[in-house]
């Protein structure tokens, strides 16, 4: 190859690179954009305390006030067969029972909207992982490891989607800003 064929090559080489790099360049700068108007979604699903207060209120209102809807019906027709029949035998008894089996159901209910609470805060806490791993590329279950955080809690993504038991994943909480610093 002649001289002057040899400096074309060289400089279509260079040309090529220098174009490539650029491509790079603009891409890296895209990238990084990105990163950082999705970081602070990233960090506030990290931070998450999951349904707001008064989202928890609205939740225990309603599911509270469907179980107690039910017993107060009970306890009208109860009373209502009182003043047909005009015997208050048994009235006291039934309304007591009555009492009883809804602060039982009433208890169960708040504890379900208990669980129903941390489900949703630990649910968005993943979804900030999952979003970190995924933004920055981040094996989440290498760096769980790498965290001291035990094994049978890093498959909680997939246990969490599909519906399974999440029950004992509290210490998962401080997980999202242990990570969050990493990349702060």
């Amino acid at each position: 190859m002649s001289r002057g064929a040899q400096q074309t090559t060289r400089n279509l080489t260079d040309q090529q690179l220098a174009q490539q790099n650029q491509a790079i360049s603009q891409e890296s700068q895209s990238d990084s954009q990105d990163r950082s108007l999705l970081m602070p979604t990233i960090q506030s699903l990290l931070n998450s305390q999951g349904y707001t207060p008064q989202q928890q209120s609205a939740i225990t209102q309603q599911s509270l006030g469907a179980a107690n809807a039910a017993f107060n019906a009970l306890q009208e027709k109860a009373a209502n067969r009182t003043a047909a029949t005009n015997n208050s035998a048994g009235y006291g008894d039934l309304t007591a029972q009555l009492g009883r089996e809804q602060a039982q159901t009433d208890a169960s209910q708040a504890q379900q909207n208990q669980i129903t609470f941390a489900n949703q805060q630990l649910k968005e806490q993943l979804a900030g992982l999952s979003a970190l791993g995924q933004t920055y590329g981040v094996d989440t279950n290498l760096l769980g490891k790498a965290m001291g955080v035990p094994s049978e809690l890093l498959g909680v993504r997939q246990r969490a989607s599909t519906g399974s038991s999440t029950a004992g994943l509290g210490s998962m909480l401080g997980l999202g800003s242990g990570i969050a610093s990493l990349f702060g």
